[in-house]
């Protein structure tokens, strides 16, 4: 898939627009560990925002950029993310900025999330519990915007609890990838940011 590359301190990242008319704001997602940009959940969330008024730009991480399957630390992941982030405000004036992504994506977008001043955060199958080392939950607490977890039902990495009333947490059906509820997370994630964003 073309894209645009923009220069990150862990080299060249892409950057993939779908841009709508009268955008009241861009929804940045990125992909998952061992995903890419074309990852049906993304683009079902793609949908969603393009139904609320809201542009997307998919992110592809630089390791996918370099032809690497293994994915940076979180330090890199987030520097990276947050020079994508710079660009986007030198391009886009008074940019209204909701960060999201499917598990590591929204990972990354809740790290990051004050940094970038995001107005809201989305995450798609976030990894709470990971089959090896502890809980993830304290990337999900850091948060203070507003957010949505959308999460299947049968997701082996665990169920985020909600945070009234910051943190909303829906269960569709199926499992980490979400493809079995695909039109649940586009109706979910545009009713979400129609709220967040305010019509």
């Amino acid at each position: 898939m073309p894209g645009i590359e923009v220069a990150t301190p862990s080299g060249p990242a892409r950057i993939h627009p779908a841009p709508v008319d009268d955008a009241r704001a861009v929804l940045l997602l990125g992909h998952s560990a061992g995903g890419g940009v074309d990852d049906r959940a993304l683009q079902a969330a793609r949908t969603g925002a393009a139904a609320a008024g809201v542009s997307t730009v998919l992110l592809e991480m630089p390791y996918r950029v370099a032809g690497s399957k293994r994915p940076h630390g979180p330090a890199e992941a987030d520097a990276a993310w947050l020079a994508v982030v710079a660009h986007l405000r030198e391009h886009v004036p008074d940019l209204v900025l909701v960060s999201g992504g499917r598990s590591y994506g929204g990972r990354i977008a809740c790290r990051t999330s004050a940094a970038a001043g995001a107005a809201g955060v989305l995450c798609l199958a976030f990894p709470l519990d990971p089959s090896y080392g502890s809980s993830r939950q304290h990337e999900l607490d850091a948060v203070s915007a507003p957010m949505l977890v959308v999460q299947g039902e049968r997701d082996p990495f665990g169920r985020p609890a909600p945070a009234p009333p910051l943190r909303e947490v829906v269960l569709v059906r199926g499992d980490h990838s979400l493809r079995t509820a695909l039109p649940d997370v586009t109706a979910h994630v545009r009713e979400w940011l129609a709220g967040v964003l305010g019509g």
